[in-house]
């Protein structure tokens, strides 16, 4: 087995026992990578950054000083400023943008001595669920049938491939509707957003700041734990950070749940549902059972209006914050004619460096919060929002320590198949996911089995806030018992 296919855990014990260089194991995703150019996952990469930091990493080890993440190479989302390297989010109006600073996350995973192979493909701004509105054109899910080319998933869909594709050891990604658990259960690895305020949102592209969060995309929820305990902590440059410490994560995962109780709700069985869905999540509630857990029936009444007020909140929040996108101090400016004053440029610069789907929601989003229609869209879901994290409140006030939905209501599908379609079935994809995020809770999405066509299929996991360790706990215990180890066949 190749060293860039192993999971942080075992890189770290091998780096740990000099049974491998940090050098030689970043060479080895670095050979991978461009082996994998077909996948369109790595949209800049950064070899000569990554054998400096891997060279320093060794340093570390040899000297003693081998923090969790010393040597291990990652993959980061575009959406995640760099110094000196392309954050372009993948659109063409950040086009040569090379920041003079680092994100908080990026600097704390570097400074726990991680390595950074390079920037990965996402969805435009981060809005989508296919990858398909990005500037580099789509990632491509390393799953596959027949001759069918199938969707990472969005918008974190370049560090979903590059995760299951043995590109990485782990790779950054941003959740604000789902963005993180939907790519994670289309691709077949584990993806965990945190509770709002876990981990800074500093140095990266705003989308809809009350609901952006990132966290780790990994082979397994060890990985997860360990990659989570570098990013997270407070940060005084992000005033939503919380000041509360941050526990051991990987300490937590004793496997035991006795006596937990797991809430099942019952507005997540949809009509329609497909019959692999529910029968994966029947058998998700059998092995919590087996395991000690007491799975106990519970009500989200506010879930039916999560999707509706999650798309008036969030293109709210990005027509604000994509306001800045002017083409006056950085990225695209368009080509102006004799005469054309500082409006036409505006104009003319955010049609040609927007894409057609940011376009959609920023014009959503101003449409909502506009005078005549503020209280009749934006003040009602913002409401709505307050009710659905009240119904999470209650169910965990009457003990209820996590519940076990469906990750996605359906395995990935093609590329191309729903692109053109009408944009609300495309937003569906979130229907599982985008109450987390309304709600600033944390939810895990774990691998558990494979539909008939051969594809990976997840379960999600949320849990109470601030309460990542024993979430990992509980998705550790489910990981166990799923016993998932299939990997994509290669063909790239």
């Amino acid at each position: 087995m190749s060293a860039n296919s192993w999971t942080i855990a075992a890189a770290r014990d091998a780096l740990r026992k000099g049974e491998i260089s940090a050098v030689d194991l970043t060479m080895a995703c670095l050979t991978a990578i461009d082996a994998g150019d077909g996948l369109n996952a790595f949209v800049h990469k950064t070899p000569e950054i990554a054998l400096e930091q891997a060279r320093a990493a060794d340093a570390r080890l040899k000297a003693g000083d081998a923090p969790s993440m010393c040597g291990i190479p990652l993959g980061i989302k575009d959406l995640f400023c760099t110094k000196g390297v392309p954050s372009q989010a993948a659109s063409n109006i950040l086009k040569g943008f090379r920041p003079e600073y680092e994100s908080t996350v990026t600097s704390k995973l570097f400074e726990a001595g991680a390595v950074m192979l390079g920037k990965l493909n996402m969805d435009e701004f981060a809005m989508g669920s296919s990858n398909e509105t990005s500037c580099y054109g789509n990632a491509v899910n390393p799953w596959k049938v027949d001759d069918r080319l199938l969707t990472p998933g969005g918008s974190s869909g370049g560090s979903a491939a590059a995760v299951a594709a043995d590109l990485c050891l782990g790779a950054t990604g941003t959740d604000t509707g789902g963005s993180i658990r939907q790519p994670a259960a289309f691709t077949g690895i584990v993806g965990i957003k945190p509770t709002y305020g876990r981990v800074s949102r500093w140095g990266i592209v705003a989308f809809a700041s009350s609901l952006d969060q990132a966290g780790p995309m990994t082979k397994s929820v060890r990985d997860a734990a360990i990659m989570l305990q570098a990013m997270a902590g407070h940060d005084p440059k992000d005033s939503t950070s919380a000041d509360i410490p941050v526990p051991d994560f990987e300490a937590a995962l004793t496997g035991d749940i006795r006596g937990k109780v797991i809430g099942i709700p019952k507005e997540y069985r949809m009509d329609g549902m497909p019959a692999e869905i529910e029968a994966l999540w029947a058998r998700g509630i059998e092995m919590m059972r087996d395991a000690g857990a007491e799975v106990r029936d519970i009500s989200l009444p506010h879930t039916k209006y999560a999707l509706p007020a999650y798309y008036v909140i969030a293109p709210a929040e990005a027509s604000s914050n994509l306001a800045r996108y002017d083409g006056v101090r950085y990225g695209h400016r368009a080509k102006l004619a004799a005469g054309d004053g500082v409006t036409e440029m505006y104009e003319k610069t955010r049609a040609e460096g927007f894409g057609p789907e940011v376009q959609r929601r920023v014009m959503v989003g101003t449409y909502v919060l506009s005078a005549g229609f503020y209280d009749a869209y934006y003040n009602r879901a913002r409401k709505v929002r307050a009710l659905i994290k009240r119904d999470f409140e209650t169910v965990f006030a009457e003990g209820v320590d996590a519940i076990l939905t469906p990750a996605t209501p359906s395995a990935a599908f093609g590329l191309g198949e729903m692109a053109d379609a009408d944009p609300v079935q495309m937003y569906l994809n979130d229907v599982f996911t985008v109450t987390v995020n309304l709600a600033g809770l944390p939810g895990v999405a774990v691998p558990v089995g494979l539909d008939t066509q051969g594809l990976p299929l997840g379960l999600q996991l949320i849990g109470r806030p601030w309460e990542e360790a024993q979430l990992l706990n509980y998705a550790h215990v489910l990981e166990s018992r799923a016993g998932f180890v299939a990997k994509p066949e290669k063909w790239w």
